[in-house]
């Protein structure tokens, strides 16, 4: 798996190739073989859990973003559940646009802070 960085509480992982279509949270099919991924990963590391989280660009309100971005992880926590992880390993929590990791003022920007994370919550 790509996930070489050592499993310490806290660290971070953005999953790179999660698709959704504009304003939707259904995880589209080309999003599956990096979920595959997450999921091996967990099963390999049976005593991580971890949380799923959503985050926006700041284009659309505040409130439809961080509805967005919980749909979103939503549907990467019930993705892994129904491919056999654990619930209780598993949160996930949106963060709308309140932690970008790039400026928005560009569209690579913008697209760089749509993202899903896993952040290392217990190993």
């Amino acid at each position: 798996t790509a996930y070489l960085q050592p499993i310490e509480v806290g660290n971070k992982v953005i999953l790179k190739n999660i698709f959704f279509d504009t304003n939707k949270f259904d995880i589209k099919d080309e999003s599956k073989p990096e979920l595959q991924k997450l999921v091996d990963f967990l099963n390999l590391n049976k005593t991580v859990h971890i949380e799923v989280s959503g985050h926006t660009d700041n284009v659309g309100t505040v409130q439809s973003n961080q509805v967005l971005s919980e749909n979103r992880a939503k549907a990467v926590y019930q993705y892994l559940i129904a491919n056999g992880i654990q619930p209780e390993r598993l949160t996930y929590k949106g963060y709308g646009e309140t932690q970008p990791i790039e400026p928005n003022d560009t569209d690579d920007g913008r697209s760089k802070n749509r993202r899903t994370e896993f952040k290392i919550i217990a190993k």
